[in-house]
């Protein structure tokens, strides 16, 4: 139709434009979100064949006609058990998961008519924005990890006759930087609100045995509700919700995206519960992680690259366009080097997003060579004098 031709046209004049790319060859990949670089790994695989052989390939149903397998049941209690929660559930996707389980906890009906309201951070996912757009609740957004403004927020609302959710990332997947969970659980105390965590690229990586943020707290006196993924560090896909058993049984009433969906795939599910079993003796590895972040971050910092707030694996290198985005990762590309050009709508400012795994080392010549390339590669703006040198 001439619409969608004209908003692809459209998109394609403002370098905002997306395809689907397929590189081939060797490259340095600092693409991937397989933190821990166990998506090829020999014992998940097998853990994979193994589930199959047990339950077969597909599910042949949503989980509450004749989809629901005991591994199901055996991977969610073990979710709970490390998330320190009493109850778990998993999804196909964390797209589908933080869409279809946040719009059913603020549905109208259950919360006798009267409209949530969402204490949300800018920089929260798209899939929570989707949720908010489905329940039709009252959205009160405030700057990215801005304490401040949110318990400003929190003061001017406290009043109002309505069930509160505070909705936050824990490591923000596109700045690379941590929410201040002490404060957020501290606020959520204070006014009385839900705290709903994302911990998608938390998961794998920081927490008590990598099990995410949310672990090096005590949350048993708030309600609670924390997303993760298996299809980052874990290296599969899917998605849990750890949560109160209470409400678990409300989700199995309430949210169509398990009530509605075929369940898993009994593979997916057998690799990512290997997966989460490998996760917690990575910790050695996790560190030697974030230390070689940081030391990527310094380099870049002393170089003239704004990396913004990152504090993780994930680094962002902020761009003045979408197009100077796009330039440099082409140009990178051709020097063997993956990177992601990150535009609007998904980002307000663009900018190449960097994520580390553990193939990339402090030492490695590899992030040499990517720096000495950003450098000779001149992006505008940049301050710093000089190749890197190790």
């Amino acid at each position: 139709m001439k619409q969608y031709r004209i908003i692809c046209e459209s998109l394609k004049a403002s370098s905002d434009y997306r395809e689907l790319q397929n590189y081939r060859g060797r490259f340095i990949d600092f693409s991937t979100n397989d933190y821990l670089n166990l998506g090829g790994n020999p014992e998940i695989l097998e853990a994979a064949y193994e589930a199959g052989r047990k339950y077969g390939c597909g599910s042949t149903g949503s989980r509450l006609l004749s989809g629901n397998k005991e591994i199901f049941e055996e991977f969610e209690e073990q979710i709970a058990h490390d998330k320190n929660t009493e109850a778990a559930l998993i999804f196909n996707s964390g797209y589908q998961a933080n869409m279809t389980v946040l719009s059913a906890l603020c549905d109208e009906r259950t919360l006798d008519y009267k409209k949530a309201m969402l204490f949300f951070d800018k920089l929260n996912h798209a899939s929570l924005y989707k949720a908010a757009d489905l329940c039709k609740c009252t959205l009160k957004r405030y700057p990215n990890n801005d304490q401040n403004a949110l318990e400003d927020l929190l003061k001017k609302h406290k009043d109002e006759d309505c069930v509160k959710f505070i909705v936050s990332e824990t490591v923000f997947g596109m700045d690379g930087n941590c929410a201040n969970l002490a404060e957020l659980i501290r606020l959520a105390r204070e006014y009385n609100a839900l705290l709903y965590l994302d911990e998608a690229h938390a998961t794998g990586v920081f927490g008590h045995c990598g099990y995410g943020l949310s672990t090096d707290y005590d949350l048993s006196d708030i309600t609670c509700v924390i997303m993760g993924t298996f299809s980052k560090a874990l290296g599969v896909s899917g998605a849990y919700v750890a949560c109160f058993s209470d409400v678990k049984d409300y989700l199995l009433q309430k949210c169509s995206g398990l009530v509605y969906s075929t369940a898993p795939s009994p593979l997916v599910v057998g690799a990512a519960q290997k997966s989460w079993e490998l996760v917690g003796q990575m910790n050695e590895q996790r560190k030697k992680l974030l230390e070689t972040s940081e030391h990527l971050r310094v380099s870049l910092a002393k170089h003239g690259f704004d990396t913004m707030n990152s504090c993780s694996h994930i680094i962002p290198i902020k761009t003045s366009s979408s197009s100077e985005a796009m330039k440099y990762k082409e140009l990178l590309a051709n020097q063997g080097i993956l990177v992601s050009a990150v535009r609007r709508p998904t980002v307000p400012t663009p900018r190449l997003r960097l994520a580390l795994t553990l193939e990339h080392t402090k030492n490695d010549r590899a992030i040499t060579y990517f720096c000495n390339q950003l450098y000779s590669s001149s992006f505008s703006g940049r301050t710093g004098n000089g190749p890197v040198t190790g």
